[in-house]
């Protein structure tokens, strides 16, 4: 199977768990691709400003792997910058949020699995 740029589906999600601003979801596979051993494989496109607030997964991991911009990163108590090329993973319940800082956009990789 082949699926081609342009034909993913896209969700638009305002204020995303508390955050601030729109963040575009583009769905790369749906969890039956991913034999349902998680909920999201999708690409996010954050323009600066826009977050994710602070949350906690049960029983799930959830990984960003950043493609270009410049991401804030809340890792349970600690907050860290990620760059390109950059993976952040949060097992079990720890809490965690991410905000675009830089002047482009934020584009990463955002996977859910469940443990």
């Amino acid at each position: 199977m082949i699926k081609r740029k342009g034909s993913y589906p896209v969700e638009q999600m305002e204020n995303l768990r508390g955050g601030d601003g729109v963040l575009v979801m583009e769905h790369l596979l749906t969890p039956a691709e991913i034999y349902e051993k998680g909920r999201l494989f999708a690409k996010f496109t954050m323009e600066p400003g826009v977050s994710i607030g602070a949350h906690l997964h049960e029983n799930e991991m959830e990984s960003f792997y950043i493609l270009s911009g410049v991401a804030e990163y809340l890792d349970g108590d600690e907050t860290v910058t990620l760059l390109p090329g950059d993976t952040a993973l949060t097992m079990g319940e720890a809490n965690h949020g991410i905000k675009s800082v830089g002047d482009t956009p934020l584009e990463l990789i955002a996977v859910i699995l469940f443990s």
